[in-house]
């Protein structure tokens, strides 16, 4: 059974998919009031899921129920794969934020669902048996080199 906070997330990401323009204003106590949670569950779901590294950027408007404007960031992919291994990755990076970019290059259409697999078990760290103090290093240095392959 899926956790309330992916529930929640798909729901969204499946609103902003049928909005007309890349941007959806909700309530979130009446979303809220929908999945019968507090609204503090909507807020952990907005901070944690729509980030601007995850290809959204978020309005809170105060006053009227707390109206929130969920707008998803236009990427080019090139350019916008480019961004993220200059100024996002770093010297290092932990598998769980590698996999982050790697679902929304996927969701965005920036790579296949396969790439996308096949990125993920490069990157695991099962796979990257290698001493924790330079796994994160490492883990960097090889999602960069993919990225760059997969916009060449």
């Amino acid at each position: 059974m899926a956790r309330l906070s992916d529930v929640i997330e798909n729901f969204i990401k499946e609103m902003l998919e049928r909005a007309e323009n890349n941007y959806l204003e909700i309530q979130r106590n009446e979303l809220a009031n929908l999945f019968n949670c507090a609204p503090s569950q909507i807020n952990y779901v907005l901070t944690t899921r729509f980030t601007v590294n995850r290809g959204y950027y978020i309005e809170s408007k105060r006053g009227g129920g707390g109206c929130i404007k969920i707008t998803k960031i236009n990427m080019d992919k090139n350019n916008y794969i480019k961004e993220v291994i200059w100024n996002n990755i770093g010297d290092e990076i932990t598998q769980q934020e590698g996999e982050g970019y790697i679902n929304l290059f996927e969701e965005r259409g920036f790579i296949t669902s396969r790439e996308s697999k096949l990125m993920k078990a490069v990157i695991n760290d099962k796979t990257l048996n290698l001493p924790m103090d330079i796994r994160d290093i490492v883990r960097a240095q090889i999602l960069k080199t993919m990225l760059i392959t997969v916009i060449e």
